[in-house]
């Protein structure tokens, strides 16, 4: 960079219904370089990913009302945010789950415990869709 431009940082909608994970996450993707916005319902999720310019979803399956399952149909099923990313995250690592979030159209389906730099891996793999461009 040159100019002292200072580069944009990848925005996550970070979702999950446990707040001891949506803080360790919120964490390390900060000191990774990301701007995460957290949200504790599939309902409040949808919402940000309706009026905010994010890069990527990163969401829970077993989250009271709106699951993730449901939420990640429901952004792939709108116009504005078919394109956008969502990697689900899940402690029930069954062939019916996987299925489930296939037809759903997630990007990736990641089981818990799961690596934080495998997490990290998916993220960076993402394209920006903001129009942010690499240092």
């Amino acid at each position: 960079m040159s100019g002292g431009a200072v580069a944009a940082k990848r925005r996550v909608l970070l979702v999950d219904d446990d707040p001891l994970l949506l803080e360790v996450l919120t964490t390390m993707l900060d000191l990774e370089e990301f701007e995460v916005l957290a949200a504790s319902d599939g309902d409040r999720a949808l919402e940000l990913a309706a009026t905010e310019a994010v890069d990527v979803v990163v969401c829970d399956v077993r989250m009271p009302g709106t699951d993730g399952i449901e939420v990640c149909r429901r952004i792939k099923g709108e116009a504005s945010t078919k394109d956008l990313p969502v990697i689900l995250l899940t402690a029930r690592d069954t062939p019916e789950g996987r299925e489930a979030g296939e037809t759903a159209g997630c990007d990736a389906y990641v089981t818990k415990p799961f690596s934080p730099l495998e997490l990290l891996d998916i993220l960076r793999s993402q394209p920006p869709r903001r129009g942010i461009e690499e240092a």
